[in-house]
């Protein structure tokens, strides 16, 4: 089947997203990652054989001016000197917003459920990383301005399997007619048979039955494996939204483009003809993978060559924004506001190192001296000259310059306000606090940086919630474990971003008992 992709009712809508993603968004996505990356080009010495002082070209030379890259960014370049003051910054807020997990619980009304779905969200986030897929979701999250996460379901967790795929070969294949959207003949997900080895449907119904099986670790981390969760690369994501209405998701996809393979040799007369179709063979194959609420569908170069329903009845896709922004999308991302900063301190840093190397020692100027420059300028040697006018200048040397050191130290200050992250975050200290007596007067310093953290937390919440509520919905469909919509919500506890005594976490935990705070509460406060 080959239905072509002008058949959608929102085509117009899906070509101005692939339109901005191709054209706008992708150069600006890769510029920011480059940005906090950083990476070395080493292939540049190979165009520049001759020899260099640095033979290698690194991301952040792209906003340097002419006058130190030379003209054309080979010859004549003076001493570069790039200092990463992004990525550093980025690092330290998300080692803030997730040093640790926060603690999954869920709110179920029953106790016995309550404790079943709590240790299988658990199991669900473990299995698909823990803290390091959290890690991840914060780090594209603060480069890009937003991440976002597919939940799938897979019938056969010991092979990794897309679940809006009918084969394992996405360039090619016929497409199987679109069946009905019947749970047991579904050609995305079939249901589970009695000769599955975690369960059958209906064998976990843990509605009626809250204390069997749910509770056993043996019978929940199977289930937990089913459930992938797929980050998406904002370089390939295409979001489709309703012209009439802005919050509307349309269809989520993930436009990529694959290596084309090569033609077989075949002999013929014609070889102009021979090459045309060898070019062809090999040109890279665009790829878009589209999941609508009720369908999903594989095209290659806009023509659909897979298809199939969506059981779930809505995009299995939780979409995070780093911080909120309205109206939009993509969130606010750390790093574009810090790029022209960036580039002012590179320049600066690269003009003083220029200067040094200029006057890092001390030049003479010989006048009316014979043999002035075969006789070196050491200690002991002396001149002797019948020249009344004969003269000896120093000049050069490394003078103090102030005002530089200012211009240097207001930019990383400035850095700090825009990014809300402060060198004392990352460790350093330069004499500027005194002593810190106590965790308030670390909270004050690291103001804007908790602050922060705890608007990430809102959003970040707002995504772990959904990946829970989707994975939940998964499994109640394929009956291995059924759920009410009521049932799938959780509340998350974070733990403190500040390093704290244990000791004395304790204390006050002993303290609010007395007062008459709940013991699960106090617990939950804790971490356990």
């Amino acid at each position: 089947m080959n239905s072509p992709m002008q058949n959608l009712p929102y085509q117009a809508a899906l070509d101005q997203a692939l339109s901005q993603l191709i054209d706008v968004d992708r150069a600006r996505y890769h510029r920011f990652w480059s940005y906090y990356r950083n990476q070395v080009d080493l292939r540049a010495a190979l165009y520049n054989p001759g020899p260099a002082e640095h033979p290698y070209r690194q991301a952040q030379e792209w906003g340097l001016p002419p006058r130190l890259l030379g003209n054309d960014g080979l010859h004549n370049r003076k001493n570069i000197v790039i200092e990463n003051d992004i990525r550093w910054r980025i690092d330290a807020s998300v080692d803030y917003l997730f040093s640790r997990s926060p603690v999954l619980l869920s709110t179920a009304c029953d106790p016995a459920r309550r404790a079943a779905l709590t240790t299988l969200l658990n199991h669900i986030l473990a299995v698909n990383g823990g803290v390091l897929f959290l890690q991840r979701l914060a780090l594209l999250g603060a480069v890009y301005g937003f991440v976002d996460v597919l939940v799938k379901f897979q019938a056969n967790p010991g092979a990794p399997e897309a679940p809006f795929a009918q084969s394992d070969d996405p360039t090619g294949g016929s497409s199987p007619a679109l069946p009905p959207p019947a749970r047991s003949a579904s050609p995305v997900l079939p249901a589970a048979s009695q000769s599955d080895p975690v369960a059958a449907p209906g064998s976990m119904n843990c509605q009626n039955d809250p204390g069997v099986n749910c509770s056993h670790e043996e019978a929940l981390l199977p289930l937990a494996r089913r459930i992938h969760l797929e980050i998406v690369e904002p370089t390939r994501a295409v979001p489709v939204f309703c012209p009439t209405d802005s919050g509307r998701l349309l269809a989520y996809g993930q436009c990529y483009d694959l290596p084309g393979q090569a033609a077989a040799a075949r002999p013929s007369r014609w070889p102009r003809l021979r090459r045309a179709v060898a070019a062809e063979a090999a040109a890279p194959r665009r790829i878009l993978d589209l999941i609508e609420p009720h369908r999903w569908q594989r095209l290659r170069d806009g023509a659909t060559i897979q298809e199939g329903i969506n059981p779930l009845g809505r995009i299995p896709l939780a979409h995070v924004q780093n911080l909120a922004v309205p109206f939009q999308f993509p969130g606010f991302s750390e790093v574009e506001p810090l790029i022209p900063l960036q580039d002012e301190l590179n320049t600066r840093l690269s003009d003083r190192a220029n200067r040094l190397a200029l006057q890092s020692f001390k030049m003479y100027l010989g006048r009316g001296i014979d043999d002035f420059l075969s006789r070196p300028i050491e200690p002991g040697q002396m001149w002797s000259t019948d020249n009344p006018a004969a003269q000896v200048q120093e000049f050069g040397g490394d003078a103090n310059s102030p005002s530089e050191q200012a211009h240097l130290d207001d930019l990383r200050e400035a850095m700090d306000k825009t990014s809300g992250v402060s060198a004392i975050a990352a460790g350093v200290i330069k004499n500027r606090l005194g002593r810190l007596t106590s965790a308030a007067a670390l909270r004050v310093t690291l103001m804007a940086l908790l602050s922060r953290t705890e608007r990430k937390r809102t959003t970040y919440g707002q995504g772990i919630e959904q990946i829970c509520e989707l994975a939940l919905q998964w499994l109640d469909w394929s009956g291995l474990f059924p759920t009410r919509p009521d049932q799938r919500g959780i509340e998350l506890h974070w733990p403190s971003p500040l390093p704290e005594n244990d000791l004395e976490k304790l204390q006050e935990a002993e303290a609010k008992l007395r007062v008459g705070v709940p013991r699960e509460d106090v617990l939950r406060e804790l971490g356990y």
